[in-house]
């Protein structure tokens, strides 16, 4: 199978499952808007990226230190999931559309990035997939490894512009009412998921 097309079916595959940046992504796509929210799953989708790459050449020293330091990651990413548990909790539905200005865009993309990256144990999962198809053990070429690398990360774009789209669709059905508990339960979720990996933590 070509290597993008192998790519692109590894990062779509790796994305679907729904967690912290999943839900994060539906509230920000029905709270404001499908650009945002997309952006949101595009800064998950270049982390994937990135760790993609670095298990695609086959970088062990690389994604030995990220293991190594993965509490630390850990505590950074747990804190911040909680800090945004609670502040989308206490967030209240928009009385207009957001202003989609160039901070928010940014923060929206760098946020995901951030958690996402946080999470180094993501690099393994790249490891062990590109090892069962034969990358990073110099059996392929780089511009193999480029392909499968871009096909990851096109595949994760892919699902996050149909959660977004989607989203957004679901989210115009949505007084008030029904968008105040929506902040609630994606708070509780958010911050649940958070809780989780301090939690992980604090009984190693």
């Amino acid at each position: 199978m070509n290597p993008f097309v192998q790519g692109l079916i590894l990062g779509f595959s790796i994305a679907v499952p729904v967690g912290p940046i999943g839900v994060l992504c539906i509230r920000r796509s029905v709270a404001d808007g499908a650009l945002v929210g997309f952006l949101c799953g595009l800064g998950a989708a270049t982390a994937d990226a990135i760790y993609g790459a670095i298990g695609a050449a086959g970088l062990t020293a690389v994604s030995d230190a990220l293991v190594r330091h993965q509490s630390w990651l850990r505590l950074l990413g747990g804190g911040f999931l909680c800090y945004l548990g609670v502040i989308t909790w206490r967030s209240r539905p928009a009385e207009q559309a957001a202003r989609n200005d160039a901070a928010s865009l940014a923060g929206a993309f760098g946020t995901t990035l951030l958690l996402t990256l946080s999470n180094p144990l993501t690099i393994l999962s790249f490891v062990g997939l590109f090892a069962g198809l034969g990358f990073g053990a110099g059996k392929t070429s780089w511009l193999a490894a480029v392909a499968l690398v871009a096909g990851v990360f096109a595949g994760s774009a892919a699902w996050w512009l149909l959660l977004s789209t989607g989203s957004r669709r679901l989210g115009a059905r949505l007084g008030p009412a029904q968008m105040r508990w929506l902040n609630r339960i994606s708070g509780l979720v958010i911050g649940g998921f958070g809780f989780w990996n301090l939690s992980k933590l604090a009984f190693r």
